[in-house]
């Protein structure tokens, strides 16, 4: 299936005039979306605690923020990672499921889901 990609907009919940949109790389296999501390500090998310995640290198602690992530028309307000180390955008699966969102593995492309209450 190769990386699978797509255009995010992230916008400051408190401030819609700081919003940017970036393409992101979907992960999977990662639970939250991170984002550079660049585009942080560019959209003035305030930070609002640390959250230990483990990584390829180990563990880290990682800034944590709130942020409107839209993605093929859908949004909602959603945690995010900060990073020193990253430079891109890589969206998660809370993010996916908050927005109802699957991965087609078969094309690579990010598709509506059914939600469950479940």
């Amino acid at each position: 299936m190769g990386h699978v990609t797509t255009e995010v907009t992230l916008t400051n919940p408190s401030d819609s005039s700081r919003s940017k949109s970036v393409d992101a790389l979907v992960d999977t296999g990662a639970t939250f979306t991170v984002i550079p501390r660049r585009l942080a500090e560019e959209l003035s998310l305030p930070i609002t605690g640390q959250r230990r995640v483990r990584t390829a290198n180990g563990a880290v602690a990682l800034d944590s923020a709130r942020a409107i992530v839209q993605i093929n028309g859908q949004s909602e307000i959603n945690p995010v990672l900060v990073s020193d180390t990253l430079d891109r955008v890589l969206i998660g699966v809370i993010t996916l499921e908050t927005l109802s969102l699957t991965v087609d593995p078969t094309t690579g492309e990010l598709h509506e889901s059914e939600a469950l209450l479940f």
